[in-house]
């Protein structure tokens, strides 16, 4: 079981499952449709992770992210988070670069989610199939997968 308190930090990517083609009500994105898939949202948290992580679980909450625009759509479910505990913000694009340098995830929407970043194309990441489990785990042994819907998190 994944414990995951407030006291604790570290990158994360929210995986989430889009059934439909849709677009998103920001002035900057107002053009564009996202199309029916799996995103991969990479965040970070330097501290309050367990917080960062709720918020993002909830549909109902104050538009404040660009992933709040995703994340609040009737059609959108978030169906795994990978959590990198006391990661530093470096990694986020690190992990971001690795995962789009490999092949196994590519940008999605440009200047999505990063508006903190001047190295990635954006920290929203697509794929047309959700990207198994093991794909990241391979590359990363530190990385700790839990089913929202589950009883696999405990908050403490």
């Amino acid at each position: 079981m994944l414990r995951i308190t407030n006291s604790d930090s570290g990158i994360y990517i929210l995986e989430i499952k889009i059934n439909r083609d849709f677009t998103v009500s920001t002035k900057t994105f107002e053009n564009f449709t996202f199309k029916k898939g799996f995103y991969y949202y990479v965040g970070s948290a330097q501290k309050n992770l367990k917080s960062r992580i709720q918020r993002h679980l909830k549909k109902e909450k104050i538009i404040h992210w660009h992933i709040d625009h995703i994340t609040t759509i009737r059609e959108s479910e978030i169906t795994s988070v990978y959590v990198f505990r006391s990661k530093k913000k470096d990694f986020e694009c690190e992990l971001v670069q690795t995962l789009t340098r490999k092949g196994i995830l590519k940008y999605s929407a440009k200047n999505f989610g990063n508006s903190d970043c001047n190295i990635c194309d954006s920290h929203l990441l697509y794929s047309n199939k959700r990207i198994p489990y093991n794909q990241f785990s391979r590359l990363y042994q530190s990385i700790v997968r839990f089913n929202p819907s589950s009883n696999e998190i405990s908050w403490e």
